[in-house]
C-alpha cells in the first residue's frame, strides 16, 4: 500500500503534464480565458509567475488543482504548429502502446526546441512507463534546469527516487514540491510518512 501511495502522484502529476499535451488542455484553457476575459472586461491572462505565486498561496485543494491545470497548459504550448503536431502524434502513439514511434516524435520535437519542457516531461513520462528510469531522470533534470518550479517533474523525480530506495533524497524532492504546490494533500501525506520512516530508521 505504501508503494502505491508513493507512485500515485507520479501518475497524477507527471502524466497530467505529458498526456494532455499542447492540444486539448491548452485549447480548453484558451477558450476558458476568452470567456473570462469577456466577462471581466477583457482582462489580461495571468503570467506564469502570477500563476505560480497564486499556487504557492492557495490552500484549497480544488482551487489549487485548477491553477496547476492552467500552468501545465501554458508549459505545454510550444508556439510551433510543427512541434504541436509532433506532440499530438506522440500522445496518440503512446496511448496505442507504440512506444518507439512516440519516442521518435518526441525526439524530433526536442531537436526542434531543446528547451520545450512540455516535450521533455512527456518523454520523461514515457521513459518511466517503459522502465527506463535513468533516462526518465535525465529528462526530468533537464526540465528542472529550465523550469525549477516544474512541480510535475519534481513529483516524478521524487516517486522514482522512492522506488529506487533513495528515500532521503525523495523526501527532499517532495519538500521542494510542496514549497511550490502546498495544497497537495496526497504529497503532504507522503512527506509525513517518509519523515516518520526516516526518523524511525535513525533511532
Amino acid at each position: 500500500m505504501r508503494r502505491f501511495r508513493i507512485r500515485a502522484p507520479l501518475i497524477a502529476a507527471l502524466l497530467l503534464a505529458a498526456s494532455h499535451g499542447p492540444s486539448a488542455l491548452a485549447q480548453a484553457n484558451a477558450t476558458e480565458s476568452v470567456s473570462l476575459d469577456s466577462a471581466a472586461g477583457s482582462e489580461s491572462p495571468r503570467t506564469i509567475d502570477q500563476l505560480m505565486t497564486a499556487l504557492k498561496r492557495e490552500r484549497d485543494p480544488e482551487s489549487a488543482h485548477q491553477l496547476t491545470e492552467e500552468i501545465l497548459a501554458d508549459w505545454n504550448v510550444s508556439g510551433s504548429p510543427t512541434i504541436d503536431l509532433l506532440m499530438q502524434w506522440a500522445a496518440s502513439a503512446a496511448a496505442e502502446k507504440r512506444n518507439p514511434a512516440a519516442l521518435d516524435f518526441l525526439d524530433q520535437a526536442i531537436v526542434l526546441k531543446p528547451d520545450f519542457v512540455g516535450a521533455l516531461s512527456q518523454r520523461a513520462t514515457l521513459h518511466y512507463t517503459m522502465g527506463n528510469y535513468r533516462r526518465a531522470i535525465s529528462d526530468i533534470n533537464r526540465v528542472l534546469t529550465i523550469e525549477p518550479r516544474h512541480f510535475a517533474a519534481l513529483a516524478g523525480l521524487a516517486a522514482i527516487l522512492s522506488e529506487r530506495g533513495s528515500e532521503a533524497m525523495a523526501l527532499k524532492a517532495w519538500e521542494r514540491y510542496l514549497d511550490i504546490y502546498p495544497a497537495d494533500r496526497q504529497a503532504q501525506e507522503i512527506v509525513s510518512t517518509l519523515s516518520e520512516k526516516l526518523a524511525g530508521s535513525r533511532t
